[in-house]
């Protein structure tokens, strides 16, 4: 199927790893300019030559800059001042008990997580409405619906992420420009890998076993029982970034392996 991305400029941020570079990596296949993003240069140099080593001619850069902050954005918006299709996916999470979770915990996170993607969205979507034609996606999780007792800070961005893409839709009215939000589920990204390895070297275990002791103890409505792969959410966001997903605007898009167990 040809998604009809061929020479669409895309930025994806948080895209030195994980969802946000299968989804930069998947974004050049289609033939889109990819613009990665991550904190530091040397990260950052690594994953573009990642690309271009994975698919050949691929039109890719990147732009090393800490989006938790608005010097951060600034600095990006210089380099990049217009993209048609905005991939709003830089996240962080720690498991930390709520009753030790600061003041300044929870504006780091919705920093990060939240105002991150409002300051592109804000300083992009006008140039999408103008040309009639975008594509925002906020990377929230199924933790939006499900707040995990474990980081209730970060379950609490993952469902501002919901709120702030669907408010923005609203403004998009008659355009083609569309705004959506994508919930994956538990995902073997470098963060979540390394907590689980973290967690069978301490109880002795192989991966494997810890992994299955997860879905059985903590997120035993999976209907997948394994960890999803950065590749399969990433499948699903190229195809909303499509001129074919023209349809689906102001919704919130679930990849989460069947945890959630409500049907709307």
């Amino acid at each position: 199927m040809d998604l009809q991305l061929q020479g669409k400029r895309a930025l994806v941020t948080g895209s030195t790893v994980g969802i946000g570079f299968a989804t930069a990596l998947g974004l050049a296949k289609e033939g889109a300019t990819v613009v990665l993003n991550g904190r530091t240069k040397e990260r950052v140099e690594e994953a573009v030559q990642r690309v271009q080593r994975k698919v050949a001619g691929a039109q890719v850069s990147g732009v090393a800059a800490d989006l938790g902050t608005a010097e951060g954005v600034a600095h990006l918006l210089q380099q990049v001042p217009e993209v048609e299709i905005l991939i709003n996916n830089l996240g962080i999470f720690e498991p930390k008990a709520f009753e030790n979770i600061e003041d300044e915990d929870w504006l780091r996170f919705f920093e990060t997580n939240v105002l991150s993607g409002v300051r592109l969205t804000r300083h992009y979507l006008p140039h999408m409405k103008s040309r009639d034609w975008g594509r925002i996606i906020f990377v929230s999780s199924e933790s939006a619906l499900n707040i995990p007792a474990e980081m209730i800070h970060y379950g609490m961005t993952k469902t501002a992420q919901l709120a702030v893409a669907r408010g923005v839709a609203e403004t998009t009215v008659g355009t083609g420009v569309t705004v959506n939000s994508i919930l994956p589920g538990p995902t073997s990204s470098e963060g979540v890998s390394e907590f689980v390895n973290q967690l069978a070297r301490e109880r002795g275990v192989d991966f494997a076993t810890m992994e299955a002791e997860f879905f059985k103890t903590a997120r035993p409505s999976s209907l997948l029982q394994r960890f999803i792969t950065p590749t399969e959410v990433a499948n699903f966001i190229v195809f909303v970034c499509s001129p074919l997903s023209s349809a689906t605007n102001g919704a919130t898009l679930r990849v989460e392996g069947g945890v959630v167990r409500s049907i709307a």
